[in-house]
């Protein structure tokens, strides 16, 4: 079974302008580490429901398509088909501070088809969740 990696940033944007940001999908090579392209599949109230990555994260590389569900506060999304990758769920939950501050918590559970030490595959999750928060964070702040 595989465990749930979490982490939170603050952010000085409002819940919208992140929302929009996290919605962007095909923006994500431009901020995202790893991820080389991205192609939506589907929309919904002009939100992307089914999209299409590529994965270039070293060791990882992997084509994959993920389905989302958006809220008010958030988004979730969760693994339709891939190659190396078995399981991708994750989630990005807003919470409004006040005075202009919004905590943004990103989850993910990640599993691969081939063997790796769950202790890696921690670290590997960590990296990923800590370097997209910062990615999103700085498109965020820069508008």
């Amino acid at each position: 079974m595989a465990d749930r990696t979490e982490s939170t940033i603050v952010m000085n944007a409002s819940a919208a302008a992140i929302l929009g940001v996290i919605a962007d999908l095909e923006a994500y090579p431009q901020w995202s580490e790893g991820i080389s392209s991205v192609e939506v599949l589907a929309t919904e109230n002009k939100r992307p429901v089914l999209a299409r990555f590529v994965l270039d994260a070293g060791i990882i590389k992997d084509t994959y398509e993920l389905a989302y569900t958006w809220h008010s506060d958030g988004v979730d999304w969760h693994l339709v088909e891939a190659t190396v990758l078995s399981l991708m769920d994750g989630s990005y939950s807003l919470r409004e501070l006040g005075e202009g501050s919004v905590e943004v918590a990103y989850a993910l559970t990640v599993d691969i088809k081939i063997p790796m030490l769950g202790m890696l595959k921690r670290k590997a999750e960590k990296t990923i969740i800590d370097t997209a928060l910062q990615g999103l964070k700085a498109r965020v702040e820069r508008g």
